[in-house]
């Protein structure tokens, strides 16, 4: 079957861009923060709340998780197969029977690979219901709910209202080239099959930020922590979780983001890798599993050494930690 393609939409200028650097903004600030939120230590402050924050919900391990609960293989009635259960954050692996000419995932084209082979990924805040809709040879359409269980996440609640208001037009004018950075990069697609394969923590350390907290500011929620911290020394080793193409080595420490490296592993699926002292590739490099790709660092907008890692599949933010499990000891 032919590999159905597809190009993420290119957000427009102006206003949009304000907004979507608005909230980097905000996730970048709750990663440098984020210790706090992993160690979920109540805070002596007045202003916090001392009500125990939320728990995530727990990840799969080991590397047999496909057939674990998170994993386990189930047909549709259209004869596709998946192995996971929708969950908010969660990436699913798929497979389409011969005669599926194309699927979509609620307006989105899903890649599909010659042998049948995709994925599917819902978003941190996914509705509860999914639909994907599976295109037949003959051109009929099928339509197959998907039930998306909700998971509770570890948040902080502050009194206060949050601190920064508007960013400066100062800020925003160094901040839009790198904006388009980012989109150019997500836009680039590569043939990898790193998406394949059994997903390896890119860093070994004491996870200090965990993904989808969030801090609770006068009411009003702040931006939630887009990846999963890993404290470490500068210099630590970070290597490459699966096979992919570089698709933004950033030339100078972002604003940010610090030194960022970007990595495609194909069908829709990307890493992006924050705070780097050093990147050891250069745009266009094919990389594979575990080869050392940089060093962690605590360039950027960060508190202290750690690496930030982020997984987006298309336009929804995936829990790494949902691929690799917990860190080994």
């Amino acid at each position: 079957m032919p590999a159905a393609r597809f190009r993420c939409a290119r957000r427009s200028a102006g206003a949009d861009r304000v907004r979507g650097a608005l909230t980097f903004a905000g996730s970048i600030l709750l990663a440098a923060t984020a210790p706090l939120l992993a160690q979920s230590q109540p805070s002596p402050a007045p202003t916090h709340s001392t009500a125990p924050p939320q728990s995530a919900a727990p990840a799969p391990s080991g590397p047999d998780f496909l057939t674990r609960p998170f994993g386990a293989i189930r047909p549709l009635p259209s004869g596709i197969r998946l192995s996971g259960s929708p969950v908010q954050g969660a990436l699913l692996r798929g497979t389409a029977p011969r005669g599926v000419t194309a699927l979509d995932l609620d307006g989105v084209q899903v890649p599909v690979a010659p042998d049948g082979a995709f994925l599917l990924g819902f978003n941190r805040d996914a509705p509860p219901l999914g639909v994907l809709t599976v295109t037949l040879a003959d051109g009929q359409t099928m339509q197959e709910p998907l039930t998306v269980a909700p998971r509770e996440w570890r948040r902080e609640f502050v009194a206060v209202a949050a601190r920064g208001g508007v960013l400066s037009e100062a800020f925003m004018a160094r901040r839009k080239p790198e904006l388009e950075m980012i989109e150019a990069a997500r836009a680039r697609q590569s043939d990898s099959a790193g998406w394949r394969q059994q997903f390896i923590w890119p860093a070994t350390g004491r996870v200090s930020g965990i993904f989808g907290s969030q801090r609770i500011y006068a009411g009003e929620p702040g931006s939630f922590h887009s990846g999963v911290d890993v404290a470490g020394a500068v210099g630590t080793p970070v290597v490459a979780p699966a096979d992919g193409v570089v698709i933004l080595a950033a030339p100078t420490p972002f604003s940010l983001e610090g030194n960022l490296l970007m990595i495609d592993h194909g069908m829709g699926l990307n890493s992006a890798f924050l705070h780097l002292s050093a990147i050891d590739v250069k745009l266009g490099d094919t990389v594979r599993q575990g080869q050392q790709i940089g060093r962690i660092g605590a360039t950027g907008r960060a508190t202290g050494p750690h690496l930030h890692w982020s997984m987006k599949w298309n336009d929804a933010r995936i829990d790494p930690q949902l691929l690799v499990g917990p860190m080994a000891q």
